[in-house]
């Protein structure tokens, strides 16, 4: 299909499987050495004061995306877990299949992350909004919802960023072409805040 966005991603060298791997390890690296390390502190800090505080944190995104949402809910909370220290209580809003459809059938799916927001969100909870390209619509209504509400927003980007990278208080942007990277980026960004926060958490 021409519409399907892979069409737009950077490829690699694909005289072997081999040369392409290594093209894309590579460029990977790269990729991650691009990410703000002050903005991930931000992230970390925000996180840690919700926890402490008893607020939430929502996860969203669209395909790849919404995996990663799912996965970061379970190592967030779950691969964080110290008996010294507050649970962090992170939820997907992908994963409530019914009320997800339920949405998208009567209000349409740009709707279908800022109602749930709309629904469970309270001040001082955090939003963690992923998107590849940075401007995908139900993503961004959602991060428009948070802040009303008085929820810290983070947004995970790659590409140009888009939208998101400007309208989320906090921007864990990755400088890739490739859908594929962005998503490995956007998933071990995830993996750095759950391994460095349990071993805070750990040596306290």
């Amino acid at each position: 299909m021409e519409n399907d966005p892979r069409h737009r991603n950077k490829t690699f060298d694909d005289t072997s499987i081999g040369t392409y791997l290594t093209d894309y390890s590579r460029a990977f690296a790269a990729t991650l050495d691009t990410v703000d390390a002050g903005e991930l502190e931000r992230a970390r800090a925000a996180i840690v004061k919700a926890t402490e505080a008893d607020k939430r944190i929502h996860a969203i995104g669209n395909g790849g995306s919404a995996a990663i949402a799912d996965h970061l809910c379970c190592d967030w909370t779950k691969g964080t877990h110290h008996h010294k220290h507050k649970t962090i209580k992170a939820y997907s809003l992908n994963s409530n299949v019914a009320l997800y459809t339920a949405i998208a059938n009567d209000y349409g799916f740009e709707k279908v992350f800022s109602t749930q927001v709309n629904f469970y969100g309270e001040a001082g909870d955090v939003l963690i909004a992923i998107s590849s390209s940075g401007n995908s619509p139900n993503i961004l209504a959602a991060v428009e919802a948070a802040k009303a509400l008085g929820i810290v927003t983070i947004g995970m980007s790659g590409f140009k960023g888009g939208a998101l990278r400007d309208a989320a208080d906090i921007s864990l942007y990755v400088a890739a072409d490739n859908y594929g990277i962005v998503e490995d980026g956007h998933q071990a960004l995830m993996h750095v805040l759950a391994q460095y926060m349990a071993k805070q958490r750990d040596k306290s």
